[in-house]
């Protein structure tokens, strides 16, 4: 039988990945769509993997309850994907109250409506890394005490819990992957990873002269957001639910990250990378290194894509948006 699945934030990086993956086996997939003044563009992650076409969306937001139950008793999902959220971490900052209510508030919310209109569905919610912010231990895994360093993380911590008590209050299979940095020729502009390397296709083609960036400094687990939309889907094959740990198990500098993506087209960092404290964080995360070995353990997974691999793929996408000017 067909099964069907609902992803919240289908037009984001994750969620066009993870349609495109769940098509591929056979599902029939809906998404809940926010609507918005850029819905011309809005679904352009979904056109660059050739699939909006097959894709249904269903208007709503994770802050209107009622019209989430009205959207699970429509589609009657087979498993449910949380992966909306205000997702960018500077931002939070600035949109403190909004980030609790949609990132934190709005998880609850499809909880809820999870469990008033298809409790039998199986539920992933999208926790982060950031929730361990000043880390307590060097490398971090599933039993790691949290220390969420911004709004946005503290919001995150919030979604993760209910999960945690939605599953073992009412019984849900709830499960929360807690995902270390991924990235890929999807990300947003204004995440540090696509700055980088739009910025850099920028310079070779002549369009830019340097990219201004806050904490070079930084460490990072950056592993390929294709790979790590398959340990979502393995979660909600176990016959029991639970949080895992998405990693690479390798943390490198945004420095190291600069140098990767500009040796890609012949240049030197050095030469074009500016420091501007206007994009350094209130409070820094420093460090973030995962151990993702629960996962490999009992999903079978591990992380397939190269940091090089991804860098390099990175800007190659994004010379290729330039020269023929497309944007995204």
């Amino acid at each position: 039988m067909t099964k069907t699945a609902l992803i919240t934030g289908v037009t984001g990086q994750d969620g066009a990945y993870l349609s495109k993956f769940l098509l591929d086996k056979g599902y029939e997939v809906h998404g809940l769509l926010r609507r918005s003044a850029s819905a011309d563009v809005i679904d352009s992650r979904l056109k660059w993997l050739g699939v909006n076409d097959k894709v249904q969306f269903h208007d709503g937001n994770l802050t209107d309850l009622s019209g989430l139950i009205r959207v699970l008793q429509d589609v009657k999902p087979d498993e449910i994907y949380n992966l909306a959220a205000q997702s960018f971490v500077k931002s939070s900052w600035q949109q403190p109250l909004l980030t609790g209510g949609v990132t934190g508030m709005g998880a609850a919310n499809m909880l809820e409506a999870t469990r008033i209109a298809a409790p039998e569905a199986r539920f992933y919610q999208a926790s982060s890394s950031e929730m361990y912010g000043l880390i307590q231990e060097p490398v971090q895994s599933e039993t790691t005490p949290f220390y969420p360093r911004s709004p946005y993380a503290a919001a995150k911590l919030y979604a993760h819990w209910m999960t945690v008590n939605y599953r073992e209050s009412f019984g849900l299979h709830a499960s929360s992957g807690i995902l270390f940095n991924h990235e890929s020729p999807l990300r947003g502009i204004e995440f540090v990873t696509r700055k980088i390397t739009d910025g850099v296709a920028r310079i070779k083609l002549g369009l830019a002269e340097d990219i201004s960036l806050g904490n070079l400094d930084a460490t990072r687990d950056w592993g390929h957001a294709r790979d790590y939309v398959q340990a979502m889907w393995l979660m909600l094959q176990q016959d029991i639910a639970d949080d895992y740990v998405i990693a690479t198990g390798r943390t490198t500098s945004v420095r190291d990250f600069c140098k990767l993506a500009f040796a890609h087209v012949g240049l030197n960092m050095e030469d074009y990378v500016t420091v501007n404290e206007r994009f350094l964080r209130p409070a820094e995360v420093d460090v973030l290194l995962g151990d993702a070995s629960k996962a490999k353990q009992k999903l079978g997974w591990a992380a397939e894509t190269t940091l090089e691999m991804l860098v390099s793929e990175m800007v190659e996408a994004d010379l290729k948006r330039l020269s023929r000017h497309e944007h995204l």
